[in-house]
């Protein structure tokens, strides 16, 4: 098949997830255009099978704000007629269900049928999509998808509760590369000792650092987990709360404990390196990060929301609390920390999880029949 793929290409869920499928479906042989204003950060555009549009986006002078919605719509339009699309897949709702619809609607027009598809990740539908200036158009660009999927079954329901959504909306869940995302033994016995002394345990935590991913909280649960037993702290991501936690390192007197790494594209290989996740966030409609880790034989401490019970079964692959606890976070953390035997049967169970249930080996091919399904069906009217 030629898929047209649209998503933000920034350091975010949406984005790697859009990026991993590209590089997937393409690696199964599908030619694949990622449509968007740069290159998706995990793409070293060497890849087969993948070619990147950017889409320019113009600095009218009558234009407060560039209007990147319409460019969009007319990138997707024209890629689409030249390499002879079967279909866009657009990540976020907004704006990018509006602007496939634009494109599909400019080609009916000459008498040319672009189905798309929209992927629902999360605060598309939580936050953005809850706003009042943006709801309308949510729901518009939802039911005039011709398929749309969210990332888990929490998501599913709340966009039929928070927006009124009747039509079938498809669960397919996010997914890792198992071969990519996997623990070398070498590789950490060369690598650890960058972060971490003998003896010492490493907690991770990986995200965009924005509020609702709670990264003072993962201070705050590492400093009670340090004053327990000998660890240090990897942190990789950026974002608007990194200043506030660094803050909060050097209060604590965490300075010498904390490793600050920023945005990283090696991430399956510094997972690895560590013993246990942080994940203590506001909410998560998945949770990619956790499985990102759990492939990497990582378990993960993390919040009872959204979607991440689907992902993490307290107590066997990982452990779950209520929003804000770090009392109780730090304590399963030092639970699992503290005892070698304990630490490694909840590797196992995590990495196990990630095999069964969440390698793209089983999730690509849900994507592909769902895009036959698609293709297939007459246009809507």
């Amino acid at each position: 098949m030629k898929i047209g793929i649209t998503c933000y290409p920034t350091y975010g869920g949406s984005g790697v997830v859009a990026t991993e499928l590209g590089i997937e479906l393409a690696a199964r042989g599908h030619e694949i255009h990622f449509i968007t204003y740069s290159q998706p950060f995990r793409l070293t555009g060497r890849e087969a099978n993948i070619r990147y549009h950017e889409v320019p986006v113009s600095n009218y002078p009558l234009f407060e704000y560039p209007p990147y919605d319409l460019a969009l719509a007319t990138r997707m339009a024209e890629v689409a007629e030249f390499h002879n699309l079967d279909l866009l897949h657009v990540h976020y709702a907004i704006p990018h269900s509006v602007s496939a619809l634009l494109a599909r609607q400019m080609l009916a027009a000459r008498g040319r049928h672009l189905p798309f598809i929209t992927t629902l990740h999360g605060t598309d539908i939580t936050l953005v999509g809850l706003d009042r200036s943006y709801l309308p158009i949510t729901r518009f660009g939802i039911d005039e998808s011709d398929g749309v999927t969210a990332i888990s079954s929490y998501l599913r329901d709340q966009t039929r509760e928070n927006l009124g959504i009747t039509r079938d909306i498809e669960v397919i869940r996010n997914f890792v590369n198992c071969d990519f995302y996997q623990r070398d033994a070498a590789l950490v016995a060369q690598q650890r000792p960058r972060f971490a002394k003998p003896g010492e345990r490493l907690l991770v935590h990986l995200s965009n650092f924005r509020p609702v991913k709670r990264v003072l909280d993962v201070i705050e649960v590492f400093s009670r987990v340090n004053r327990a037993l000998p660890a240090r702290l990897l942190l990789i991501g950026d974002g608007p709360d990194r200043s506030a936690a660094e803050f909060l390192t050097m209060r604590l007197g965490l300075a010498d404990r904390v490793d600050f790494v920023g945005k990283q594209e090696n991430v399956n290989e510094l997972l690895a390196l560590s013993d246990l996740m942080l994940m203590p966030s506001q909410l998560e409609s998945f949770g990619l990060a956790a499985l990102e880790a759990m492939a990497c034989c990582v378990p993960a401490v993390a919040t009872r929301v959204g979607g991440v019970p689907e992902l993490i079964d307290s107590g066997k692959n990982g452990l779950l609390y209520e929003v804000g606890d770090v009392d109780g976070m730090a304590a399963g953390a030092i639970s699992i920390l503290s005892d070698p035997a304990v630490l490694e049967r909840f590797s196992k169970a995590a990495r196990r999880t990630a095999q069964d249930q969440f390698c793209a080996s089983r999730i690509i091919p849900l994507y592909e029949r769902y895009y036959e399904r698609i293709i297939a069906a007459p246009p809507r009217k």
